[in-house]
């Protein structure tokens, strides 16, 4: 952590200087400086409250319109152990913050998740009487536990499932090679929105799971060093083009024992997603995606025989279905559900009958829909986080089931956090901007009028020397599609002197580095090394996040190629800067990051004078196939495709100082991409700096991330600045 350093002292009073981020602040400092906010906040049901988390998350906090929104104390750790202990006194509790994930079911009780020392629970508290009122029981050997309304629970242990019903443990499953995994959220690698591997149906009396079978996958090895001798742990890792994983699905019906395997039919290597049972629980819906992912057939099966009843709608592309989301039923309507699809350009949202007949399009413009937030009580009306302004912001935004009409609830341009009052008549709104760290408020749907609860000053105020950041708009290389960037400016910046840049790149699908939040989205890092006299631009391409499906399909079969053709457009603007030194331009990303940083420094060698790549694909047949092939179909069906993305033959075409990270243990992006990499800049007669983590997979976290910063920082210094 920084100290400030008192250096005199006038008139009676200290004064302290104002000061850059220590490289220990590149992590730590999002903790230390954090504008002040309301932490876990969300609406008590049926009530016009809003609760919260003390500081010290030793409290539950209050604000109510009843008290004219000023704090109050709901509960604390020592009135909800007390509960627990008294309730379950066959068990040992250590409480040491007040739970931070509650769900409240009514507007004086909540669920939240405990673990003793003998057992996990799931209990509800009353904050009112400051007693436990129910709890639900399971192992605390299980993981991924799934409640049931009737009180069952579903758990995983290692590879097979245990269900707790009336205090007796079932074994659902008992497959003794691990290649056989029951019920994990682990399938399909968590492509196509995939969190979970167990459904259980409305009444909590059947319990549909994933089984996968991955005994034809063969196993990668991953070292442990950290062994007397080092030991090796293998995954299943399936490489683009190569056999994968074959998964069905099963019903376990919990009174009789019974099994059902749902016909989803051949081949094997295709993608169950979407799993949704109809509320009825006598039908599941499945999405069945071919292994090409470019046609989903969204199917009806008979849950309690496994039959197929019918395809309610399929979906066809040239590029790639993805869906991401599964069903969510109409409240009081079990025929009429919602289905969330890009399919027609942009996520949205989709009315249908449980006859595939579609009833309305619920979308709204060009907003993308970020997050279900839930129907109104009536259930007439949905709630819902999407975005606006090209993407920079994030709105709450309103739909009339039955007309359509769509309402913006939230107007201040930024990325707003946003919920419903269970009786729909306030909005609680939270929001940051370029120009505020942090604003909460309570917003009367009706008249519009807004009452604040929390208006945080600026962290850095007296305390760190914040270089300047702007949010620019640039032309992408199709000469038409704007695309968004980010550029700070060097610490106590001088027009007239020229500066080194550090261009800080992702590019990859399902994610943005650019928006209309506090600090433009940077990170603490790009602060940093703003402060030591970097340019430090980012630009989210071509294939990046919140822009829609088109925004992305350009980048089908050629992964890198227009990404760069971006990228290089955001290097003009750069150099069109009189303060931009056109001769020291670096670049750094982790993962596909690493892969344009990668890419950069061998297609535009005489651009980049220093890249630093973290976990990158090298080439894209050693990446593993949900994800590969999506976008680039099979090595054998786009030869072409992977031999122009892949770098192992462009090792000889790098000029400037590269240095690659990999952690030594990455599961994700395997270590044989840098290390192939590494050969071949050998055979090539380039030299390229390499450095391991041991003992961290994709990402480096903790201290150790220090330690990276640090690397990368100094990397820059030696070989650029």
């Amino acid at each position: 952590m920084k100290k400030f350093t008192m250096f005199f002292l006038l008139a009676g009073s200290a004064v302290f200087a104002q000061q850059n981020f220590t490289i220990e602040e590149t992590v730590m400092g999002v903790r230390k400086y954090t504008p002040t906010t309301q932490t876990a906040q969300q609406w008590r049901k049926n009530a016009k409250s809003v609760t919260y988390l003390s500081s010290d998350f030793a409290s539950l906090l209050e604000k109510s319109a009843a008290t004219s929104w000023k704090e109050t104390v709901l509960a604390t750790k020592a009135d909800f152990e007390s509960a627990l202990k008294s309730k379950i006194s066959n068990d040992e509790f250590s409480v040491r913050i007040f739970p931070f994930a509650i769900d409240w079911k009514t507007a004086n009780t909540f669920e939240t998740e405990v673990a003793g020392k003998n057992n996990n629970y799931k209990v509800t508290y009353d904050v009112v009487s400051k007693q436990i009122t129910n709890v639900v029981t399971y192992s605390n050997e299980g993981a991924q536990a799934k409640f049931a309304a009737n009180g069952n629970v579903a758990w995983l242990k290692d590879n097979n499932i245990r269900i707790t019903s009336n205090g007796n443990v079932i074994e659902v499953t008992n497959d003794q090679n691990a290649g056989i995994v029951n019920g994990s959220d682990y399938v399909h690698r968590q492509e196509f929105g995939i969190d979970r591997g167990m459904w259980w149906n409305e009444a909590g009396t059947q319990l549909a799971y994933y089984r996968k079978d991955e005994t034809m996958v063969g196993n990668y090895p991953i070292i442990n060093w950290n062994e007397r001798e080092a030991a090796n742990k293998d995954v299943k890792y399936p490489m683009a083009g190569m056999t994968s994983e074959n998964v069905t699905l099963v019903v376990y019906d919990v009174k009789t024992g019974n099994k059902v395997t749902i016909q989803t039919g051949e081949p094997k290597e295709q993608y169950l997603t979407m799993v949704s049972w109809e509320p009825t629980g006598k039908f599941i819906f499945i999405g069945i995606l071919n292994r090409e992912q470019n046609h989903l057939k969204f199917n009806k099966y008979n849950a309690a025989t496994g039959a197929f009843v019918k395809t309610l709608f399929e979906e066809k592309a040239a590029t790639w279905v993805e869906p991401q989301h599964a069903l969510t039923f109409v409240p009081n309507n079990p025929n009429q559900f919602i289905y969330q699809t890009d399919f027609y350009g942009f996520n949205q949202m989709y009315l249908y009958n449980t006859d595939g007949k579609l009833l309305k399009n619920l979308g709204f413009k060009d907003v993308v829909v970020k997050d279900f937030l839930g129907f109104d009580a009536k259930g007439t009306k949905i709630n819902y986080m999407g975005t606006a302004n090209n993407g920079l912001d994030k709105q709450l935004y309103q739909v009339d089931i039955k007309s359509g009409k769509t309402v913006q609830l939230t107007s201040t341009s930024g990325m707003h956090t946003a919920s419903v009052s269970s009786d729909g008549t306030m909005v609680l709104d939270q929001y940051s901007n370029v120009t505020t760290p942090n604003e909460i408020s309570v917003i009367d749907v009706k008249s519009k009028k807004s009452t604040s609860l929390v208006k945080a000053d600026n962290p850095f105020t007296g305390k760190i020397n914040m270089p300047k950041m702007e949010l620019v708009t640039i032309t992408a290389a199709d000469g038409k599609t704007p695309l968004n960037g980010r550029i700070i400016y060097p610490g106590n910046f001088d027009a007239s002197k020229k500066y080194p840049v550090m261009l800080y790149v992702y590019g990859g699908s399902h994610a943005q580095l650019v928006n209309n939040r506090w600090m433009g989205g940077g990170g603490y890092f790009d602060y940093y090394m703003a402060q030591q006299g970097y340019v430090v631009f980012t630009l989210d391409n071509r294939g990046s996040d919140s822009r829609g499906k088109k925004f992305c399909d350009v980048n089908h079969r050629q992964l890198g190629v227009n990404e760069m053709a971006d990228q290089m457009k955001g290097v003009e603007f750069l150099k069109s800067k009189s303060f931009v030194d056109a001769d020291k331009i670096g670049v750094f990303g982790w993962s596909f990051g690493g892969f344009m940083t990668t890419s950069l420094m061998t297609s535009h060698a005489d651009t980049f004078k220093v890249g630093v790549a973290g976990g990158p694909v090298i080439d894209w047949k050693y990446y593993e196939v949900m994800y590969g092939e999506r976008y680039m179909d099979t090595p054998q069906e786009n030869p072409e495709g992977y031999a122009k993305a892949s770098l192992l033959d462009k090792a000889k075409d790098l000029k400037g100082r590269l240095l690659i990270i990999h952690g030594a243990q990455d599961p994700v992006v395997v270590q044989q991409n840098s290390m192939n990499f590494v050969e071949a800049c050998i055979k090539a007669g380039k030299q390229v700096d390499y450095f391991l983590y041991p003992n961290h997979e994709h990402n480096v976290g903790g201290k150790d991330r220090i330690h990276m910063y640090a690397k990368i920082a100094d990397y820059f210094n030696v070989h650029l600045k």
